[in-house]
């Protein structure tokens, strides 16, 4: 990923990946129903109908040829107390695969989601530090394994690859610990255009952190508000911004890059709050103690952690994450504030309660104190997010369009 690329929104396939057909893009009334019953669940015809404003005849015309593509399925049939039953139509599992790559600091993930989002592979390394030439040999070999696991009239159905990656990552040689000169090889490298070229389907690629966003909005609560700030902590943190029910990436991609930002510690320091509220400083607490952090990079699962260590480590980032909520919420107000990351169930949790304690400290007056909430998609969410961009670019409306039908 080359500097200039870096510097640019990536949400749809780089220029020269091969594999894209517009052709194949779905209509847009399709879209629409796709979108309705991602968002709600089978429904029957009727019903679609009354949600979109679209014609009874339009509606089984559309839903005929979603059937006959294998994207949609009838379910059991819903008596009512008068009439013939109504049959509602879902998303039909084997309708499409998507891939989703993740590339961490200290680890990679390439997954396949079926049409409904389900996980139903995954190949996980982890290194000391990522480099173009590991990750495109991880991508190719674990594609390959993957696409094995499907049947061989299913593989024409995997409708392309999203990668979430960190921008600028030759940015962060001193806190991997690692020589410049390992990282600077990513100045000049586009892996999404290496793998591209290796692939029969497209790929698209974005910011790591704002892929998280996108995989709450895609596959996450279906009530969250309209404008809600998302923050995922990873090796650092990391975010999105929905503004209007849509993902806001920003001209250059990074919107939502709540790490740089300015927090007040306990004992009155201003730091950054990556270096509060990231797992990097978990990492370095836990080597300082003499122990082995690998753990925590393997599965959130697997972690080990001393209490004390880890108690210490939620109380620094819950202050800290209050502080940058309290400062987004004095730019936009919004509603609320989403938080997930690479974490055990039971530490989101105790870190999202404590972020609401430590939030009432500051003095809000003037503006409605936003919730705070935990993600609903949890260590998963790049690479599902990443597994989302082909998945939004070739069979989703945008939400703003579906909410203003």
């Amino acid at each position: 990923m080359s500097e200039h690329q870096a510097s640019a929104t990536r949400a749809v396939r780089p220029d020269g990946v091969r594999g894209t057909n517009q052709s194949k893009l779905r209509a847009h009334n399709e879209r629409l129903v796709l979108t309705l019953v991602r968002q709600s669940g089978a429904l029957p015809k009727a019903e679609i109908a009354r949600r979109t404003g679209l014609s009874a005849q339009t509606v089984s015309v559309i839903m005929r040829s979603l059937e006959a593509d294998g994207l949609l399925e009838k379910r059991a049939p819903v008596r009512g107390k008068v009439g013939q039953p109504s049959v509602p139509m879902g998303l039909a599992p084997k309708g499409a695969y998507f891939l989703g790559l993740k590339v961490g600091r200290r680890s990679l993930d390439l997954i396949m989601v079926d049409f409904v989002g389900t996980v139903i592979g995954r190949v996980h390394r982890t290194y000391k530090f990522p480099s173009p030439d590991g990750v495109v040999a991880f991508a190719e070999e674990a594609i390959e394994t993957l696409l094995k696991r499907l049947p061989p009239d299913a593989v024409s159905r995997v409708a392309g690859l999203g990668i979430a990656i960190p921008f600028h990552l030759w940015a962060w040689a001193g806190p991997l610990g690692v020589e410049q000169a390992d990282m600077d090889p990513w100045r000049h490298r586009d892996v999404a255009a290496e793998i591209g070229a290796d692939v029969p389907f497209p790929v698209y690629l974005q910011n790591d952190a704002t892929s998280a966003c996108s995989a709450e909005l895609v596959f996450g609560a279906v009530e969250r508000p309209r404008d809600f700030l998302h923050m995922f902590i990873g090796f650092f943190i990391g975010g999105g911004v929905v503004l209007n029910g849509s993902l806001y990436t920003g001209e250059r991609g990074d919107a939502g890059a709540f790490g740089p930002l300015p927090v007040g510690r306990r004992d009155g320091k201003i730091v950054q709050l990556l270096d509060v509220a990231s797992l990097a400083a978990l990492e370095r607490a836990i080597l300082e103690a003499g122990g082995n952090p690998g753990m925590i990079w393997e599965s959130p699962k697997a972690w080990t952690v001393p209490a004390d260590l880890l108690d210490e480590w939620t109380e620094q980032a819950a202050n800290g994450i209050a502080w940058a909520i309290a400062s987004a919420c004095n730019v936009i107000a919004f509603s609320s504030a989403v938080i997930d990351g690479w974490l055990p169930d039971e530490v989101r949790h105790d870190l999202v309660a404590r972020i609401r304690v430590a939030l009432k400290e500051f003095d809000l007056a003037g503006i409605t104190p936003p919730s705070v909430e935990e993600g609903a998609i949890g260590a998963d969410a790049r690479s599902l997010g990443a597994a989302s961009l082909p998945l939004s670019e070739r069979f989703l409306l945008d939400r703003n369009a579906f909410l203003a039908v």
